[in-house]
């Protein structure tokens, strides 16, 4: 696999991580140089066949990707990126780009689209505004994943509960429809609200909305 990356091996993992594939030594050598002058790190392919067998780092990505490569084009990249729930933005860029082109890979989700020769600071605009709509993606991720788990650490009488709760019911009503004391009912609603890490009925239901959009409120 050729791999020109800068940043990679077993150093500390990148504050964000931008990758090239361009099957042009020299564009992969310039927007190395661009790119490495503003202080942001990147990895380098010269084809998409040698990115799929590469680690995706788990930080702030974004993929520079030319239309036109050898083997697998650029668009059926970005196709196969969806299909395998991929998704950090792509800024494609080509020497022969056309609208038709252009519509295609916007349509299927590119965050950018720029014909070269391009000027350096509207690229690294267009990088730094990807790197932060990943960034945002990556930490919203995360606090899902984490409120999935609290939700999972609950006992089925603690979900029991909160669903009642977040359906506007009060301790007595809940204690009377489940055939509980109404402290049994407050200790089970206490216990849940601290794993979910909910200080009020209002960021109980937006969390549980997060990770039950479905189900939640369908009672």
């Amino acid at each position: 696999m050729k791999d020109d990356s800068v940043g990679a091996g077993s150093e500390p993992l990148p504050d964000s991580l931008v990758y090239v594939i361009d099957d042009d030594e020299s564009i992969r050598g310039a927007l190395t140089s661009l790119l490495m002058s503003v202080g942001i790190q990147v990895r380098t392919f010269e084809s998409a066949d040698d990115f799929l067998a590469a680690e995706i780092l788990d930080v702030p990505s974004c993929l520079i990707l030319d239309v036109r490569l050898r083997g697998t084009s650029g668009l059926t990249l970005q196709q196969e990126l969806c299909k395998e729930n991929v998704r950090f933005p792509v800024i494609f860029l080509t020497g022969y780009g056309d609208i038709d082109m252009s519509v295609k890979a916007m349509k299927a989700g590119a965050f950018d689209f720029m014909t070269k020769p391009f000027k350096d600071q509207d690229l690294l605009d267009s990088i730094a505004a990807a790197l932060k709509r990943d960034g945002e993606l990556k930490r919203q991720e995360r606090l899902v994943a984490g409120i999935r788990q609290a939700y999972d650490s609950l006992t089925a009488r603690e979900r029991e509960v909160i669903s009642l709760v977040t359906d506007g019911l009060l301790n007595k009503q809940i204690a009377d429809l489940l055939c509980l004391s109404e402290v049994t009912v407050k200790i089970h609603r206490a216990q849940a609200m601290h794993k979910l890490k909910a200080r009020s009925v209002a960021e109980l239901i937006k969390k549980l909305q997060q990770v039950l959009p479905v189900q939640h409120g369908a009672r």
